[in-house]
C-alpha cells in the first residue's frame, strides 16, 4: 500500500490544517494512500528521529510501492532531509531551508508549544543537530517547492534558490500557513506517484 508521509512544522501537531485537509482528499479520492502523520517534538534531534523510524516503518509496510514525502516549514526541512537519505520524493511547503540560523537566535530562550503548553528550550545542541543536517547538495528532480510570497515568517527566495532546478510554483500573496493548499492536493498525489 503506498503511503503520503506529511510532517508538520515547528510548534504545529498532527491535527495542522494542512494535515486535516490531506487526510480528506485522501480519503475522498485515494482511499488506497495511507497517510502517516507523526508527532514531531520541539527537539530537532528527536523529530528527524521520529520522521525517520515513520518512514522506515512505511517502507515496509509498502512492500514496494510508492512512498512519498510532504513538509510544511520546518516539516519541509525535515522532508528534504529524508529525501536525500531514502531516496524520496518529497513536496515542501513555504520550507525552512537553513534553520540553524534562524534557531540560533533562541537557543537559550524559554519556549512554549501553544498547542500542548510543553515548556522547552532550545539548545545548543539543537542547533548544532539542525547545522549538521542541512543538504548542500539536492537531487533537485526528486522536489516540489510550494511557496508564497506573502510568507512572513520565512523568506520565500530563499526556498527558490535552494530548490534550484526543481518544480516549482510560487504565489502572490499567501502566508506561511500557504493559503490555498487543497488546490494542490491532485497534484502532490500525482508528483509523488502515489494514485498509480
Amino acid at each position: 500500500m503506498s503511503a503520503l508521509i506529511y510532517l508538520h512544522g515547528y510548534l504545529s501537531t498532527p491535527q495542522s490544517h494542512k494535515a486535516r485537509l490531506t487526510a480528506d482528499y485522501l480519503q475522498r479520492h485515494h482511499s488506497q494512500v495511507r497517510l502517516l502523520v507523526p508527532t514531531l517534538p520541539e527537539e530537532p534531534e528527536q523529530a528527524l528521529a521520529a520522521a525517520t523510524a515513520t518512514v522506515e516503518q512505511a517502507l515496509v509496510d509498502a512492500a514496494g510501492a510508492p512512498v512519498g514525502l510532504a513538509g510544511s516549514s520546518l516539516g519541509g526541512f525535515y522532508a528534504t532531509v529524508l529525501s536525500e537519505r531514502f531516496g524520496l520524493r518529497a513536496v515542501v511547503i513555504n520550507p525552512s531551508v537553513r534553520p540553524h540560523l534562524r534557531f540560533s537566535h533562541y537557543a537559550g530562550q524559554p519556549q512554549v508549544n501553544p498547542h500542548t503548553g510543553r515548556e522547552f528550550a532550545i539548545t545548543a545542541n539543537d542547533v548544532a543537530a539542525l547545522a549538521y543536517e542541512v543538504p548542500e547538495k539536492i537531487h533537485s528532480h526528486r522536489y516540489w517547492l510550494l511557496a508564497q510570497k506573502g510568507d512572513e515568517l520565512l523568506d520565500y527566495r530563499e526556498a527558490v534558490d535552494y530548490y534550484a532546478g526543481a518544480r516549482q510554483t510560487v504565489e502572490e500573496g499567501g502566508d506561511h500557513q500557504f493559503q490555498g493548499f487543497e488546490r494542490h492536493l491532485a497534484e502532490v498525489v500525482e508528483f509523488l506517484q502515489l494514485g498509480r
